[in-house]
């Protein structure tokens, strides 16, 4: 029995799972951070300026639109890639 027709399909499915429990766990982080700085601004501890937020935001996006080229490498188009990202966000 030939199973060469499953890989195409696998493969995608499993990359799918894991990128969505990585970008689940991700945004997790980022809330948590963002909670992190929330509370240590409303208590005075770090003081930050719309300015401040504007200058770092410029100086980071550049790299962040460079850092977007990797998602060429991902099966996106792929419907099995699809399913697996859906289970992966719901229950990674």
């Amino acid at each position: 029995m030939d199973f060469s027709w499953l890989v195409p399909i696998v493969v995608p499915f499993v990359i799918g799972l894991l990128v969505g429990a990585a970008v689940k766990h991700a945004l997790k982080l980022i809330f948590i951070l963002i909670a992190l700085v929330a509370v240590l601004v409303f208590t005075g501890v770090i003081s930050l300026s719309f300015s401040d937020l504007w200058t770092r935001a410029l100086n980071s996006l550049p790299q962040l639109f460079g850092a977007g080229t990797a998602l060429n490498l991902l099966p996106y188009t792929s419907i099995s890639f699809l399913v697996g990202l859906a289970i992966g966000l719901l229950k990674g």
